[in-house]
């Protein structure tokens, strides 16, 4: 079977995982060829996981036996770093997004530049982020911080922004570290104002380089969206690599004789400053077991760590609700590695609607009415000691003020008379009896049984 595109242009992975959400659709996708695995079905027979990337995502596809896209992996015709037009139908299942009878053809030089440069929509965006974090590096007031940040776009810049926040799970994509630093900085920008206290340029430059060793350890090269492993990165990590990069970027900027003299007299010192920058880097991962080799102990290390939970967590969660099945109204599959299924977010009421909908009743009721006394006439006198006596009487239980009579009506009537039953205290009085009754206890309300897929009702 055969599929037409949906559209003239080729789609990103992102792109075609959004459009198939819901229903298979024909698309045709250019991406790299990460990877080529043979495998075995458990009867046995062969195929192959065929990995896809692009400037967006990542997706991996399988080629059955008897089908095209087997025939080229087998006979070499695709290979891992090739640049391809995938075209086939796109669906999403509970195992993740496939291509039904997809077929491959290898891309000219012009198509594999166009796929480089992304597209246009990152593109834009990712160079509106850029701008977002070289502003902030302006308006660092230390000359200290400030170097250190110049610093580094100037050495490492082009290198920044090739480079992934991730392999997986958030911003897993060339340039996607621009993306996360920038919103990052926008984040503290508004903490900043509420809490003053925070370091601002400690902070937003802590931000800049708390993920500086991901250059070596999530980098793409220059002409491809495959990520290659390098043994820096393995063997140590992006957070010590951070702090030696920050660390001679310091001595470079700071500590060199061409550094102005002045910023000896700087209070606090530089090499305060310094350790306060190396600390937030360390810290970033927040726990031992995630990594950090020190945990938070300043105001802007709590901050930077929260603020970059934060922004990963809820990329993950945006990213999902374009990408995953919904397996129930409003409930969409998990995201790994968050702990449970997407619920689909609540909706912003319209300010217009929320205007012309008022309630016509005040929205706050006067609860204090029902509890003032009864206004007292000038000509009354005032509340005596005798009427508090006379009230009296109306605290004294019914079991108490008839249980004489009852036991001696007990003794002169037969047995068969139900003389007891007629003066429970839960006996409705007669019209006359001037006794008031105590408040009866309003009745338990019973809960309703829930219903299958509404229990709104239980929580009323």
């Amino acid at each position: 079977m055969s599929y037409d595109s949906i559209s003239d242009a080729p789609l990103s992975i992102s792109a075609a995982k959004s459009a198939c959400a819901e229903q298979t659709v024909p698309a045709t996708v250019h991406c790299q060829i990460e990877s080529i695995v043979e495998k075995q079905t458990k009867t046995g027979k062969p195929y192959y996981e065929i990995t896809l990337r692009d400037a967006t995502d990542q997706v991996t596809l399988k080629a059955w036996q008897d089908t095209p896209g087997f025939a080229a992996a087998e006979s070499g015709r695709l290979a891992p770093n090739d640049f391809i037009a995938v075209t086939g139908g796109w669906s999403t299942s509970q195992y993740g997004v496939d291509c039904r009878d997809w077929t491959a053809a290898k891309l000219d030089e012009d198509a594999t530049d166009r796929l480089l440069a992304g597209t246009g929509e990152l593109r834009a965006k990712q160079d509106s982020d850029w701008a977002t974090i070289l502003h902030y590096i302006s308006q660092v007031a230390d000359p200290r911080l400030k170097a250190v940040a110049d610093l580094f776009i100037a050495r490492h810049g082009s290198h920044m922004r090739r480079t992934a926040a991730a392999r997986r799970n958030h911003h897993a994509r060339r340039g996607g570290l621009v993306e996360h630093v920038a919103q990052m900085m926008r984040t503290a920008d508004s903490l900043c104002e509420a809490y003053p206290r925070l370091n601002r340029d400690l902070l937003q430059v802590g931000i800049l380089l708390h993920d500086c060793g991901k250059l070596w350890e999530n980098a793409y090269p220059e002409d491809g969206f495959t990520m290659p492993f390098q043994l820096s990165g393995e063997l140590l990590g992006h957070i010590p690599i951070g702090i030696e990069v920050a660390n001679k970027l310091w001595h470079s900027a700071v500590d060199s004789p061409d550094a102005p003299a002045e910023w000896k007299t700087i209070t606090p010192s530089s090499e305060e400053a310094r350790l306060h920058l190396l600390h937030l880097i360390g810290s970033h991962h927040g726990t031992h077991e995630f990594g950090s080799p020190v945990l938070p102990r300043t105001p802007e290390a709590i901050a930077l760590h929260h603020i970059d939970n934060i922004d990963a967590k809820l990329e993950m969660m945006f990213a999902g609700y374009e990408t995953t099945a919904q397996i129930a109204p409003g409930i969409y599959d998990r995201v790994f590695p968050l702990p449970g299924h997407l619920v689909e977010p609540l909706a912003s009421v319209d300010p217009e609607v929320a205007t012309t909908a008022q309630p016509s009743v005040p929205s706050t009721p006067n609860i204090t009415q029902p509890q003032q006394p009864e206004p007292v006439a000038a000509s009354e006198p005032a509340l005596t000691e005798p009427e508090v006596e006379t009230a009296q009487p109306l605290t004294i239980e019914p079991e108490i003020a008839t249980s004489p009579a009852a036991e001696i009506a007990a003794t002169d009537v037969p047995e068969s008379t139900p003389e007891p039953e007629a003066i429970e205290p839960e006996s409705t009085p007669s019209e006359d009896d001037s006794q008031p009754e105590p408040p009866a206890k309003k009745p338990e309300k019973p809960l309703p049984a829930p219903a299958q897929d509404d229990l709104g009702d239980l929580f009323a």
